[in-house]
């Protein structure tokens, strides 16, 4: 899929849509060729003091703390990037105080720094634009994939153990030779008609057949306003699915399971979805766009399905449910919650029912599912290079990917201006907040980054959650991917150094975090939510500071050592001078600047 490209480019106005972005190059989503190479490995230093840890210029290292406070870097005006942290998850979500000081350095270089991120890259003004929320479809999944994993692990749902993977069940053919129902015919189907902390209600609808694709069928509720899909339109919408957005999650993330034999994803279009939303909150929390329940996978109960499912809502252009939702509206905002939910139902057959392990951690879950949202961008950028898509020809992203991939460049900006206080590894879906899920993004699209196309599927097709799952998968420590994670968030992308000159471990290979953020903030900056060019300014250490992070955190700091100085020494412990608890796996990680 996409993307390596190298350096900064100006950028230009365009019209007051979501459309910044980057301009992809060749390459595929994970790797990219890179001269580079690390100097020193991850895990190959502890904080025990002892000889200095040289680096060349641009290379880096993380120590783990977790029996050690110091480390010594060589002087002579050298300059770091420090990034202490907490490389853990499955703990307390505590916040910890802690002290990080160093010797023998010079003055404040920090603020030069802060003030090139602050300048950017240049680009023309254009006119303020907003990324749009939806903060009852996040509430809505967030509470369906807790009920999942309580009752997964408190035994309540059970399975037939026959239900198998999908691959299990297709030919050498890709189709399966029965158990497809026929076009025209209509079947009844239970939907949660109400829901709330303490109870669900389902009623009965009934639903004609009026897709069958390879890989989908869609079903439309009888009872479906007027003025919904034409038969030409919803042919058209059910052929995106079918042969696109399907396959863009199958592709990255593996089969589903396929309990009902059918061979295909069901589509489910009903006024009822609509009508999960008040009309009179529509304006100010959004609106539930859809949803995949876990219940209809791990039940037997009369109001499961029994089927792989995605419930979305109809056309309802006068607003006869709920709100109003045109036909334009729908097949606008369908695809990139079929994308999230769909790898949710992915995630969970897998675990649950096909490998009958436990559903996986809400922060992991829905960090793949942002990253499936992200999909439909990345086909739509290849789909259409610049110049071509875009009202402006001087955009950076195709108009067509504004659905996908505008609100994880402000929700990763807002989590980078907080990564003391945002955990990526602690949270779940029950958190209302939009940070950790900016920051979740970019984990798990570093993460794939390194570790190549099919790090995903292997993640979703496992039985480990969380930390275990991702070290696992990788094959390496989950402190050692976390450090060098941290060390990209500022790396990646360093104002007047060539992107390729900086080593592939400590940057991301499909996205150019300075670019695109300098896109939004070109868009909607100056204010108290974009406020500058980058979000991260390093706090120039001189001397020591104390401060506080959570577990699954990191902190910025830049370490210019005084001329003359041999060695200077930095401290990563409590504000006692105490070593900090192991169970937090306390670490730093250095990236040389100059």
């Amino acid at each position: 899929m996409a993307l390596c490209h190298s350096g900064h480019r100006g950028l230009r106005a365009f019209p007051a849509r979501l459309v910044f972005g980057i301009v992809l190059g060749a390459g595929s989503l994970g790797g990219c060729s890179d001269s580079a190479t690390r100097v020193s490995p991850p895990g190959e230093h502890a904080c025990a003091g002892g000889d200095a840890i040289t680096l060349a210029v641009l290379a880096s290292v993380t120590l783990d703390c977790s029996a050690g406070t110091s480390l010594q870097l060589p002087g002579n005006g050298a300059t770091y990037l420090v990034v202490p942290q907490f490389a853990v998850g499955n703990v307390s979500s505590a916040s910890t105080r802690y002290t990080l000081a160093a010797t023998g350095t010079a003055a404040d270089v920090a603020q030069r720094i802060a003030s090139s991120d602050a300048a950017g890259i240049g680009s023309a003004s254009v006119p303020t634009m907003h990324a749009s929320g939806n903060k009852l479809q996040r509430s809505f999944d967030a509470r369906l994939r807790s009920i999942e994993r309580r009752a997964v692990a408190a035994h309540r749902w059970t399975f037939d153990a026959t239900k198998r993977a999908v691959s299990d069940l297709r030919g050498e053919s890709g189709v399966l030779s029965g158990g497809v129902p026929v076009a025209g015919s209509v079947r009844n189907f239970r939907v949660i008609s109400s829901f709330n902390a303490n109870n669900t209600t389902y009623v009965t609808v009934s639903a004609q057949l009026l897709f069958v694709g390879s890989n989908i069928l869609i079903y439309v509720d009888t009872l479906a306003p007027a003025n919904g899909f034409t038969s030409q339109q919803l042919n058209s919408f059910g052929q995106l699915f079918d042969q696109t957005f399907y396959t863009l999650d199958l592709n990255s993330f593996g089969s589903p399971s396929d309990i009902d034999g059918n061979g295909r994803l069901i589509v489910l279009l009903s006024p009822r979805v609509n009508a999960l939303t008040p009309a009179a909150q529509c304006s100010t929390e959004g609106y539930i766009a859809g949803f995949f329940d876990g219940f209809d996978l791990s039940s037997t109960s009369s109001n499961s399905n029994q089927g792989e499912i995605f419930y979305s809502l109809v056309p309802d252009p006068t607003g006869t449910v709920s709100c109003a939702h045109s036909v334009a509206s729908v097949a606008s905002v369908t695809p990139a919650t079929f994308l999230h939910e769909f790898q949710h139902l992915i995630s969970f057959s897998q675990h649950v029912v096909v490998h009958h392990g436990s559903s996986e951690e809400g922060w992991l879950d829905e960090g793949m599912s942002i990253v499936a949202e992200e999909l439909g961008s990345v086909y739509y950028e290849q789909k259409f290079p610049p110049p071509t898509g875009r009202s402006n020809p001087a955009q950076l992203f195709p108009d067509s990917s504004e659905g996908f991939i505008g609100n994880l460049l402000n929700t990763s900006y807002a989590y980078l201006l907080e990564t003391d206080t945002t955990t990526l590894t602690l949270h779940s879906d029950a958190d209302g907040g939009l940070n950790w899920r900016g920051g979740d993004w970019l984990l798990l699209r570093w993460l794939g980054d390194q570790k190549g196309a099919t790090f995903y599927k292997s993640l979703d097709q496992s039985t480990l959650t969380g930390t275990a799952n991702i070290a696992a998968q990788a094959g390496e420590s989950f402190q050692s991917l976390f450090g060098d994670f941290s060390l990209s968030l500022y790396a990646d992308s360093i104002i007047g150094i060539p992107k390729n000159s900086i080593p592939l471990r400590n940057r991301f290979a499909s996205r150019t975090l300075r670019t695109i953020y300098q896109a939004l903030f070109t868009a909607e900056g100056p204010n108290s939510q974009v406020p500058r060019a980058f979000p991260i300014v390093p706090v120039a250490l001189t001397g020591s500071s104390i401060s506080t992070m959570v577990p699954g955190t990191m902190s910025f700091y830049v370490v210019t050592t005084a001329p003359g100085t041999a060695t200077s020494t930095i401290q990563f412990t409590s504000p006692d001078g105490a070593q900090l608890p192991a169970s937090l796996h306390p670490q730093v990680s250095v990236f040389r600047l100059n």
